[in-house]
């Protein structure tokens, strides 16, 4: 009987056995680089806003403390936006025929407020909250980077469950005092692990806790 199939065709047969397994891990593997690229995560981009708010000015140049202008965060779980009255605290006398503030003048007449795009975001199956990360310690530099050196802020992490349980299974890498929360580029003084660990016996902080999936998934 003739052969039906010549026999470079068993190389090729052998060959596919090799490439196809390659091919198929070389294809999760950049998947894996997309979905933790900028292009996925976003982080480092900035959104364009309707103002070019600058935290670098307000916080980094100004020295405005966060709560200023974010003021339920210490007491809800959303830190909030500012209201055009606390804009206007300011600005009715410091820049205050400014063309690039006109919609916050012409807001605050109407008791219309401004669409800021959201820049860090979690989907609506975790349950994040402000208030409670800064009660045990956690700056908001940890989460939002130097927003004091942000002309306009982008996403510094890109907020995964990966890197939430970064700081949930060792949080003694991550805390600080309270009274320190709110400080951009905080550094202790002496072992910052000893600090976090001591830090994470006062603030009552249960590591066998914090890996439960019912504190984000509620």
């Amino acid at each position: 009987m003739a052969q039906l199939f010549h026999r470079w065709t068993n190389v090729l047969a052998r060959t596919s056995l090799v490439a196809i397994p390659i091919a198929l891990a070389g294809s999760f593997a950049l998947f894996g680089l997309l979905y933790r690229s900028p292009y996925f995560t976003d982080i480092f981009v900035s959104r364009k806003q309707p103002i070019p708010f600058s935290h670098k000015h307000h916080v980094g140049e100004l020295a405005i403390d966060c709560r200023y202008c974010h003021d339920t965060v210490e007491k809800s779980a959303f830190a909030g936006l500012p209201a055009l009255e606390t804009c206007m605290h300011c600005h009715s006398q410091i820049w205050a025929q400014s063309p690039l503030l006109k919609p916050v003048r012409e807001g605050f007449r109407e008791d219309r407020s401004i669409a800021w795009a959201r820049v860090n975001q979690l989907p609506d199956y975790v349950a994040f909250d402000h208030s409670i990360h800064l009660k045990k310690g956690v700056g908001c530099e940890s989460c939002h980077g130097r927003v004091d050196e942000m002309p306009l802020v982008w996403k510094q992490h890109p907020l995964t469950m990966k890197w939430c349980l970064s700081c949930h299974l060792a949080p003694e890498r991550f805390l600080r005092p309270r009274e320190q929360v709110f400080k951009m580029g905080w550094q202790p003084d002496g072992d910052p692990e000893a600090l976090g660990r001591s830090l994470v016996q006062r603030y009552h902080i249960s590591k066998q806790r914090m890996a439960d999936c019912a504190v984000c998934h509620r």
